[in-house]
């Protein structure tokens, strides 16, 4: 063993004790608290879908004629099809939730203020691929509601001013749903979105480790002195356990839970009800409140507010001498995002 370990080490000369100098920064006590180290667990969930999808591609059939079907054989005939496709699917819906709750402890945390600001708006970059991905996801089953859904989305892309005609037509190949558009739809899930993620979460990781973990006080806590532990072993196997966690809830909701098939897609027949996904509830009840280009407008002028945050809260704590301000914002806001999304899941139109 010593002989194999000699030559190993000689043709790849890393040193193990470097390697765990390197990762064993000091991490601030609070991440022991799971609500505290949420960024890992999106991170994870990625893996997840990015294996799965992998798997999923070796069946599916990015074309009108054959989407559907490849679908059906995947959920009804392969071997653990249904399974896998059950783990991407809520294996989607739990890292978007994710990714939502680590923006929101973020921003209630003030862990987004200096020197972190460009940091926040990459998260941001990360939220909307993220959607984005849920979106073309969605759409490729070729399923009567994706295949609506994917039509409305379109047609919703095309209100926005000076770019939208543009925009509908890159999305769909056309102006309308035609041979080409799922074929798109497919690239965009899982080639050009995949790898623009890893792409933002490399610079987000990178910065997390230049600037450190922002560092928190509790009530209680202000007089004592600051406690750290090792990132590795100590934060590792948290998050390994995570991992694991993670993995049996995703195993008991694709079976318990399972992904069924809908009625195919059929361009002659408009759906009765049209609803998206779940995490787009807010953004479609908004726009049955107001006109097309308004509701684009004004979402549209909240997302820019929402990439910017970091420095319109560095101005009104300025400006009204109140730290917390944000805090009372983000309240409200988190309540509309709320009350929006369950007036659209409740309602039948």
């Amino acid at each position: 063993m010593n002989r194999t370990g000699d030559w190993i080490a000689e043709r790849v000369p890393i040193s193990l004790e470097g390697v765990a100098a390197m990762s064993n920064e000091p991490v601030p006590y609070h991440l022991k608290r799971w609500w505290f180290a949420l960024g890992g667990t999106p991170a994870y969930l990625f893996v997840v879908q990015i294996i799965t999808g992998v798997l999923l591609a070796f069946y599916y059939q990015p074309a009108p004629a054959t989407a559907y079907e490849s679908v059906r054989y995947i959920t009804e005939d392969a071997s653990y099809g249904w399974y896998l496709r059950g783990l991407h699917k809520w294996g989607a819906t739990l890292m978007i939730a994710a990714v939502v709750l680590h923006q929101m402890r973020v921003f209630f945390t003030g862990a987004y203020r200096r020197p972190r600001e460009l940091n926040w708006m990459i998260g941001m970059t990360i939220l909307v691929c993220t959607l984005l991905l849920g979106f073309t996801g969605y759409s490729l089953v070729f399923e009567q509601l994706s295949y609506w859904g994917a039509t409305v989305g379109a047609n919703i892309s095309d209100t926005v001013p000076v770019v939208g005609p543009i925009m509908k037509q890159a999305l769909l190949g056309g102006e309308v749903y035609n041979d080409r558009t799922l074929s798109r739809f497919f690239i965009l899930h899982g080639a050009v979105l995949p790898v623009v993620l890893i792409l933002v979460l490399m610079m987000h990781i990178g910065l997390v480790r230049l600037h450190g973990v922002t560092e928190l006080t509790f009530e209680g806590e202000e007089k004592k002195p600051a406690k750290y532990f090792n990132f590795f072993p100590e934060h590792f196997y948290t998050e390994l356990i995570i991992g694991l966690t993670l993995m049996i809830l995703l195993s008991a909701l694709a079976t318990l839970l399972p992904v069924h098939m809908g009625p195919p897609a059929d361009p002659l027949v408009t759906p009765e009800v049209i609803k998206p996904e779940w995490f787009f509830y807010t953004a479609f009840r908004w726009l049955k409140l107001f006109s097309g280009t308004t509701a684009m407008l004004t979402q549209g002028f909240i997302v820019f507010v929402m990439f910017f945050w970091p420095f319109i809260d560095a101005w009104l704590v300025r400006r009204f001498k109140y730290a917390d301000i944000s805090v009372w914002i983000g309240v409200v806001g988190a309540l509309l995002i709320m009350g929006f999304t369950m007036w659209e899941a409740l309602v039948a139109h």
